[in-house]
């Protein structure tokens, strides 16, 4: 009797599912073969995200030399590893080139192609060019995946979702901001895949409110000013003339930190040392459970620290007042403000000194006296993040780059840890290339981007939308569009994909921030009990074991990897007990 696995999601996380079931299925399962169904209206591998028919204007936002779909020695994983070439060695490109994203697309279908060829003989995939509308089954029995126009459900031992990035239902103030731009005749385009986004009623011209700085606003970007006629001319913009003008802002008022233009060198900073599996074990064995900001976020403030001053101290000591011995030994023992007392002895210059709050937080106080200084303000702000990140004198930035992938390596494990810790880690260690910041400065100049400031509100008043900051007191900007540059909070209770939804309404647990509960072993669905269902799992953004990405740069752990061989090899072992009761 053949067994069978739908996968719901056939883009990179699908993929790499399939990729873990081929390297492990020759130890784990030798059935009496297997189906897997790939549920997906795109092409496997590239998936939604990273199809064809998008704008080849749009990049990827790492080196292609930092992009990989497959596991290496430093992946902390019971399967086998099974080593291939990442982006820039598979297309023959330059490995400092952000390749465009068609490029990407074309890479993840190979992959795919690549891990399908590995699978057993007695296993077949079969793609379904359909959406899956819902899941039913006891937890004992076959489950049913129902999809969209097809009367009957396909039948599955077992369901993995790997959705990726979902659409979602505007939340009450979306919703109030949507019905006042229809009353008034205004455009109100909500949260979303910006390549998916209709754009065509933004004119040429007019004043555009966007509210978030982050890499959908990149994207946006590009899509307004490239993607209608404009070009660079070295650092100058030449404008087409169908621009509209674009007023940005956020909670921060500042873009995302560049992406950080030079190579490591030398030894790495010996991660984990202050929060690592030890620690997790610890927080996740307390009866009352932990606090992030109280019991996680001093672990994790201290681990970035150590990486910080480890990579300063052997790499630049002429910037430092003490031996590294004597400053790691203190600095093991130490907390809080201690810590403190002692970076400030030691480290003379602030600029060499690793403020996180600051960081965060860049433009809290500041305030200027008009808009115009304002704008000089703030493209002096990103001239100074480009020149430092593509500094190898301030090498202790990538030292943290590499702190914060080990963390949140760790974090995963925890599972719901709130939603600050994903879009401080982007904010700080996925920001856009350098070339991008580039043009957002060539594009102020050129008077196509205005900056508004940090903790932009945005009341819907006298017939127009109208956006105002802290950063520039008594002033404020009107206008009849306003787009909110990000992408939908992946929530179970407002996401548009119903078979979430119906998993909701059908017990499943969520999060206080409304992502759906995993079991951060092997990613199986928890019910409100907490009880893990033995036939579904999930794994995805959407999920409160989400990671930094499908796919990472080599040689950093890769948490996604280690997830999907955790769930593959939990699959391939209930199949193969499957099995045996049968025979038995």
């Amino acid at each position: 009797m053949r067994h069978s696995l739908v996968i719901v999601g056939a883009g990179p996380r699908g993929t790499g599912l399939i990729e873990r079931i081929a390297a492990n299925a020759p130890q784990l399962y030798a059935g009496s073969g297997l189906d897997i169904h790939l549920v997906d209206p795109h092409q496997p591998g590239a998936g939604r995200i990273w199809r064809a028919a998008q704008s080849p204007l749009l990049w990827m936002n790492s080196h292609a030399e930092d992009v990989t779909m497959f596991t290496d020695e430093t992946v902390a994983m019971e399967g086998p590893v099974r080593e291939g070439p990442t982006l820039h060695e598979w297309a023959g490109i330059d490995g400092r080139v952000f390749a465009d994203r068609q490029l990407q697309g074309s890479y993840l279908r190979w992959v795919h192609e690549r891990a399908v060829a590995a699978l057993p003989p007695d296993v077949t995939v079969h793609h379904h060019p359909r959406r899956a509308l819902r899941v039913s089954g006891s937890r004992e029995g076959h489950q049913q995946v129902w999809l969209e126009g097809r009367p009957r459900p396909l039948l599955a031992d077992l369901v993995v979702l790997a959705l990726g990035h979902l659409d979602a239902e505007l939340d009450d103030q979306q919703d109030q901001l949507a019905a006042y731009a229809e009353t008034h005749g205004l455009v109100h385009l909500p949260p979303d895949f910006t390549a998916d986004s209709d754009l065509s009623a933004l004119q040429a011209g007019e004043p555009v409110l966007v509210r978030g700085f982050g890499l959908a606003f990149v994207d946006l970007m590009v899509l307004l000013t490239e993607g209608r006629g404009g070009r660079y001319e070295g650092d100058t913009y030449v404008p087409s003339g169908q621009e509209p003008v674009l007023y940005v802002g956020s909670r921060r008022g500042v873009p995302y930190h560049s992406k950080i233009g030079y190579d490591w060198s030398g030894e790495r900073p010996p991660l984990p040392r202050f929060f690592g599996p030890p620690e997790v074990e610890a927080l996740l064995a307390r009866p009352a459970g932990f606090d992030f900001r109280r019991d996680v976020w001093p672990l994790v403030e201290k681990e970035l620290g150590f990486a910080h001053y480890h990579r300063l101290f052997t790499v630049h000591p002429e910037r430092t007042a003490m031996p590294w011995a004597d400053f790691e030994e203190k600095y093991a023992a130490g907390s809080g403000a201690d810590l403190q007392v002692l970076v400030a002895s030691a480290v003379p210059d602030p600029a060499d000194r690793l403020d996180l709050n600051a960081l965060d937080h860049p433009l809290d106080g500041v305030r200027y006296s008009s808009f115009e200084e304002f704008q000089e303000g703030l493209r002096g702000y990103v001239e100074q993040d480009l020149s430092r990140r593509h500094d190898p004198r301030y090498s202790p930035d990538l030292a943290v780059f590499l702190g914060l992938l080990s963390v949140y390596g760790q974090l995963v494990r925890l599972g719901g840890i709130g939603p600050w810790w994903h879009g401080f880690f982007s904010y700080l260690a996925s920001g856009p290339p350098g070339p991008r910041l580039r043009q957002m400065l060539a594009l102020s100049r050129a008077g196509v981007l205005k900056f508004l400031g940090a903790d932009m509100t945005v009341r819907a008043e006298d017939g127009v939308f109208r956006a105002s900051s802290a950063t520039v007191p008594d002033s404020f900007v009107e206008a009849r569009a306003l787009v909110e540059a990000r992408l939908p909070e992946p929530t179970v209770g407002r996401a548009r994909d119903t078979l979430l939804r119906e998993l909701h309404a059908d017990g499943a647990a969520e999060t206080p921030d409304g992502l759906l509960r995993v079991n951060p072993g092997d990613g199986r669905i928890l019910d409100r009990a907490g009880r893990p269902h033995p036939r579904r799992f999930a794994l995805g953004p959407y999920t409160d074991g989400r990671t930094p990405g499908a796919f990472t740069r080599p040689r950093t752990g890769g948490p996604a990897f280690r997830q999907n061989d955790a769930t593959a090899r939990a699959a391939l072992l209930f199949l193969r007990e499957q099995s045996r009761s049968a025979a038995a």
